[in-house]
């Protein structure tokens, strides 16, 4: 029997612990008043509870509900949704400290026990106390109800145990139902004997044997069995029946106080521990001791088995353990259709063909009680089986089976087959292979189990196995596998990996895949890697599809893998499963029961990869038409491998379906997205592609409606449509746009228009100068007149020169595109129609993200220095699908008209005249701007600092407006347009509007200089890069400016709100993280305490949230500094971290190499304030961790955390606001 550990923690003493009965949750109840939530699956810390004063002793979880219960130091009880994280209700009653608390299986009851000398029982529901056991005369320790009856257990330092009857609590509780007058008085007589002493609950036995007191005392789940442990360093075990309750027997080997024990819920064992620092093993039936484990320096002080799993759990002076007594992975071998495993001490064959399970040989006789077999190999040729134990450090038994499987299975005879070895494996026909580990020999035994050679293998082998070659085997070392060949004794390839445990090679033995703890390493025959696929938590099992995919379980996933080292999840599993075969929709397997499963499966994912790898595109068109495909795992996977026509099928969020549209240069799709975006930069830049392309009948459209008239003017006159051009003119007379009707006569070769605009706007000169020269005599003379001049007066007229006349097109293109630019076109272009656009926009993301990080500067630093001569390359595999044509564009043309035609006769009807009206003086704009927002913004392009500075006080906090000096200039100056008039007089000020078509005055609103667009697209853009070739000191200065730009922005959609709070986060990690490095920096590592400090920076800048790129190099640099201070524990924790980014591959075969060395001594020289497993941000001023619950304050404005201790100081991310303060939250929409 041994322990295996699968979960450990490190905190304060352990005072009481209690298993999620479904989830792999477990909940440590501490002496210091702390309650931790931990995943001991994924060994993460979920949550803590800090309410109680004073250490927590008992903790339960509900079988059934979201709540769990505790009990401490305080005298209080309290229970809690672990949901909504909330303690929900406290229970007052008890005068002591509460020792334990349970809650019963089926009614809504707590029961609770307490140095007071009483045990309480509780409705949760109504919360109040339903009963109070009394009877005890000094602690009780411990309280338990029965797992069925209605009986509870108690253990009290008075040195007994007592077992009470709660069935008259049951009855007085349960459903009302009608009943006689003389059983109301009955019940009325019993409520008045409430007031005296409780008739509820009543002392069943005393259990007397103890010689001091008893510290706990636990039901048996099934059977009429007690168990109590107490100070007298004993366990006993007690018997009742109805009448009475007697000893047994008593289990002694303890040597200090028995904290726990309980029965095991699957064998007849009881488990202990103590304060003598030992958890022991015994069995029921012989009262013997069966095993110690022992601690160098913790005492256990609680005990928990969980309700449905195989596990354990122990609470010790520094922390817990989460473990089990013994394997569940049942030994199995496959073979053809044909699954051999153990079960129950029995040999079983299972058919996959037919389903059918048969029973052929009993191996009761090998290993023992609670030694399980530990591997299997079977031989057809011969029909044996060799089945490994670990007995006696290894030992390994030869069973020949029946020819027939039919029939009562047979017992197995070992006559002369059993022999010592941790590995063996059948290698041909008549000859085997076993590991003697100790003396680390290899020997070849024939089927007489009679050695005919012995090897000495190349290296320290700790496991053999099969290479699918008689004259090969494959060893496992601690950092490789070797493929050796027994005959020529010699290596004939080797591989390096983590230690590997199971081997499972292809059907047809072309392909193995090694699998370790947390890797699988997949390679071909001759151990040349394809892939290395890296796992947080434990892989247990794997199979070869048909296909050639590897299908594998970890402890909640079964997932797949393919050669190429492309993987994803094919579904989640409630509990591990050990694959055996892999069959079209369906994966057989093994279950921890040893019972042969089928789970079904959907391979539509990795059969899809597959076909795109092998270029099968009948195959992905197939599946996308008849699957349903989704998700933005598999978008970005298309993305990656370059089928962004692919990709676009599947999306559905439009920002997301128009970038992709236009990388692939799928016009159509990306003007549909446009239309239901309706952004203008999203219209800008489908007017680019399609001016790429040569389709100006989409850059017609995307210019109308960014309403761009410059460029759509300069269109019409490339174009040679000479209609539409005089429309545009029409249109600028209309919007009293002077310099758009000068650009549009003179496109137009409208010499008369451009002498009438001259004269409107009083350039008197030009209008003379533009008639002489162009021969209108008349018109000319006219214009002398009116300015009271003859031609006598005119004398320095310019030189006759040649005049501007506007080209005349020779091909007119009104109702047709300009020959298309050929795109590239794939196979899956004509297949696919147009999905429906649904979803919510994309995140903020670094657009040069895909760019290679080798190129990093600045400083980010290298690996030079490690000592790595990292030389691997590996060719960048894009697949370009078939050149297909493209079609011509749309006949658009007669609704472009049609809304030219409506946008005329709209500024005809909104009343626009011809002749000159006065205007009549009305209110300031400035005013009309400070009335119509409520933005910070608007007032200060309003001019009015006073106000914007009070509404940003208000919605921030802001209380240091000089970093916003140049930003509030700015703004102001932007919003006017001055015109010099004379030179004793002021320019007169023109006021520029964002929405200048807008004409009711409670709406205007003015331009600002700073678009949230263009700070996404290329300020954040330019801030990325920056910190990519390390100038971080520029850098921060970069992101600091965009958070103080975004004060002073207006969106003009709900939707782009979350967009900018996104931002402000960006930039505010980015800080932090910025922040920190360049103080780490400041260190020089000459003492002990500078390298410390300078180790912390750098981990805490690795949990900053920034883009995949730069959290690969703030990985990279910690990694770095923490091998060269020889903290391997962290700096193998990092590579690992860095490896599951999946880095380029020079970076990860640093990160391997790394992690190689650093894993040989797990060991940290500097000791570090740094706790990954438990969830903290970094405070922004002292550069200290906050871990999760701890007291903390914010900046209203960036959301950065701080200590307690800087409060009402100034946010050192944003530099405005006041740390801590109350706000409202920053406005960006009207």
């Amino acid at each position: 029997m041994q322990m295996l550990t699968k979960f450990e923690s490190k905190s304060n003493r352990v005072k009481g612990i209690a298993f999620h009965p479904k989830r792999p949750w477990i909940l440590a109840s501490l002496h210091n008043g702390c309650i931790q939530l931990w995943d001991y699956r994924m060994g993460t810390l979920l949550e803590r509870f800090d309410e109680h004063d004073g250490p927590v002793r008992g903790i339960a979880f509900h079988p059934t509900q979201p709540l769990f219960v505790s009990g401490g130091d305080d005298y209080k009880i309290k229970v809690w949704n672990y949901k909504t994280r909330k303690c929900l209700f406290t229970l007052n009653g008890h005068l002591d400290y509460v020792r334990t608390v349970f809650f019963h299986h089926e009614y809504p009851w707590i029961l609770s026990a307490s140095d007071d000398q009483t045990i309480r029982i509780w409705n949760w529901q109504s919360r109040n106390c339903i009963a109070i056991l009394t009877g005890h005369n000094h602690y009780v320790m411990c309280a338990q109800f029965h797992p069925k009856e209605d009986l509870v257990v108690s253990a009290s330092l008075d040195q007994t145990v007592r077992v009470w009857d709660i069935s008259g609590l049951r009855k007085k509780n349960a459903a009302p139902s009608s009943m006689s007058f003389e059983d109301s008085m009955h019940r009325s007589a019993a409520t008045q004997a409430d007031i005296f002493g409780s008739t509820d609950a009543i002392v069943k036995y005393v259990l007397e044997g103890h010689d001091r007191g008893v510290n706990w005392a636990t039901f048996h789940p099934t059977l009429p069995l007690i168990v109590s442990a107490g100070d007298d360093r004993q366990i006993k075990l007690w018997r009742m029946n109805d009448t009475k309750a007697w000893e047994v027997d008593t289990c002694r080997g303890h040597f200090n106080n028995v904290s726990a024990a309980l029965f095991h819920p699957r064998q007849e064992l009881i488990i202990s521990d103590a304060e003598d620092k030992t958890i022991r093993v015994w069995d029921v039936s012989k009262r013997t001791l069966v095993q110690t484990f022992r601690r160098e320096h913790d005492r256990f002080w609680v005990l928990t088995a969980h309700p449905e799993l195989n596990l354990f759990a122990a609470g010790h002076d520094n922390g817990l353990i989460v473990f089990k007594l013994e394997r569940e992975r049942p030994a199995y071998a496959v073979h053809q259709n044909n699954l051999f495993y153990i079960k129950d001490k029995y040999l079983r064959v299972f058919d996959f063909a037919n389903a059918s399970d048969v029973s052929v040989l009993s191996v009761r006789k090998i290993g023992g009680q609670y030694v399980h077999p530990r591997a299997l190999s079977f031989n057809p040729a011969e029909r044996a089986v060799i089945i490994t134990t670990p007995t006696d450090g290894g030992t390994f038994d030869l069973f020949h089976l029946p020819k027939d499987f039919s029939g009562e299975p047979r017992e197995a005879s070992t006559d002369g087959k059993r022999g010592t070895g941790n590995s063996a494996i059948f290698i041909a026909r008549n000859r085997f292979a076993v590991l003697d580990k100790t003396r680390q020999q290899i020997e070849i035994r024939d089927l007489s189990n009679v050695t005919t050679k012995s090897v000495k293998p190349p290296a320290t082998v700790n496991e053999i196995f099969s290479a699918g070659s008689s004259n090969l085997l494959l060893l496992s070392t601690s950092t490789s596998v070797i493929l050796y060949d027994i005959q020529q004794r010699q290596t004939v390839a080797e591989i390096n990996t983590p230690p590997v445990k199971y081997v499972v090679w292809s059907s047809d033995n072309n392909q193995v895949a090694l699998l370790s703890k947390h890797t699988i390493t997949i390679a071909n025959k001759n151990l040349e890697q394809s892939c290395l696929i890296h796992e947080t938590i434990r892989i247990k099992s794997g199979a070869w599809e048909d296909a050639g995919i590897f299908v594998y379980s970890t402890l909640n996933h079964i997932k797949y893998a393919l050669p190429q080292g492309d993987n994803g999840i094919i579904r989640t599993l409630d509990q591990p499963v050990y694959l055996t075969k892999v069959k079209s929709k369906n994966v057989h397997c093994l279950d921890r029961d040893g019972k042969t499963r089928v789970i079904s499966i959907d391979p539509t994912e990795y059969r899809f990869k597959l076909a795109l790898i092998k270029r099968n595109y009948d195959e992905v068109l197939q599946i996308i038409r008849n699957s349903n495909l989704v998700g933005q795992a598999i978008i970005a996977y298309l993305q990656k491998k370059g089928y962004p026509e692919i990709a676009l099928h599947f999306v559905r969020d439009h920002k997301t379906r128009f970038d992709l549209a236009l990388e692939c240069g799928n016009i159509e799709v990306a003007l549909e997205t446009a239309k239901a975006m309706d952004r203008d930069d999203c219209w800008n830049k489908l007017g680019a592609e399609a001016l790429r392309q040569g389709n100006h009948m989409v850059v017609e459209m995307a210019y109308q409606r960014i309403k761009n008239f410059d460029r759509l003017s300069f269109l019409y006159l490339v174009t040679g449509n000479g209609e539409k051009l005089r429309k545009m003119l029409k249109i600028a007379e209309l919007r009293n746009d002077n310099m758009s009707r000068f650009h549009n006569s003179l496109y137009l070769g409208d010499v008369e228009e451009r002498i009438r605009l001259l004269k409107e706007v009083g350039q008197l000169p030009l209008a003379y100068l533009t008639a002489h020269n162009h021969g209108l005599t008349e018109e000319a003379e006219s214009i002398l007149v009116s300015a009271g001049l003859n031609v006598e007066d005119i004398t320095d007229l310019p030189a006759p020169g040649q005049l501007l006349k506007s080209p005349t097109p020779i091909v007119k293109h009104n109702d047709s595109n300009w020959p298309l630019l050929t795109v590239s076109r794939s196979f899956f272009d004509s297949a696919f129609t147009n999905p429906d656009n649904n979803s919510i926009a994309a995140p903020l993301t670094f657009a040069d993200a895909n760019e290679s990080i080798d190129e990093i500067g600045g400083d980010w630093g290298g690996d030079d220095d490690l000592g790595f001569n990292v030389s691997e390359k590996v060719d960048d595999q894009r697949t370009e699908g078939d050149v297909l044509e493209e079609g011509s564009g749309w006949d658009i043309d007669a609704d472009l008209n049609v809304q030219l035609d409506k946008e005329i006769a709209q500024e005809l009807a909104n009343g626009a005249q011809s002749e000159f009206v006065p205007p009549t003086s009305g209110t300031n704009e400035s005013e009309l701007w400070i009335k119509n927002s409520p933005l910070a913004a608007d007032h200060v392009a309003a001019g009015s600092f006073e106000t914007a500075m009070q509404l940003l006080n208000r919605q921030v906090g802001a209380v240091n407006f000089e970093p916003l000096k140049s930003h509030f200039l700015k703004t102001f100056q932007a919003t006017r347009t001055y015109l010099p008039c004379n030179v004793i007089l002021p320019p007169l000020v023109y006021h520029i509007r964002r929405n200048p078509e807008e004409t009711e005055t409670r709406r205007v609103l003015p331009i600002l200089p700073c678009n949230f667009q263009t700070i996404i697209s290329v300020h954040l853009q330019d801030a990325y890069k920056t910190t990519t070739a390390g100038k971080f000191q520029d850098s921060t200065i970069q992101f600091k400016n965009i958070i103080h730009s975004i004060l002073l922005i207006a969106v003009s959609k709900k939707s782009e709100v979350d967009e900018v709070h996104q931002l402000i986060e960006v930039c505010r990690e980015y800080i932090v993280g910025l922040s920190m490095e360049q103080a780490r920096r400041k260190f020089t590592l000459d003492n002990p305490e500078n390298t410390k400090r300078a180790l912390e920076l750098a981990a805490y800048f690795t949990h900053c949230q920034l883009q995949p790129a730069h959290l690969q190099l703030s990985l990279r640099s910690a990694m770095t500094l923490s091998f060269k201070a020889k903290n391997c524990l962290t700096a193998s924790m990092f590579a690992r971290r860095l490896l599951e980014l999946a880095p380029p591959p020079q970076v990860a075969t640093s990160a391997r190499q790394i992690q190689k060395i650093t894993d040989k001594t797990p060991n940290d020289e500097i000791t570090l304030d740094y706790d990954q497993y438990n969830p903290f941000v970094v405070c922004a001023k002292s550069y200290t961790p906050i871990y999760k619950g701890s007291p903390s304050v914010e900046c209203p404005y960036c959301h950065a955390s701080y200590l307690t201790e800087h409060q009402g100081k100034l946010c050192t991310v944003c530099d405005v606001s006041q740390i801590g303060a109350n706000a409202a939250g920053l406005k960006v929409h009207v």
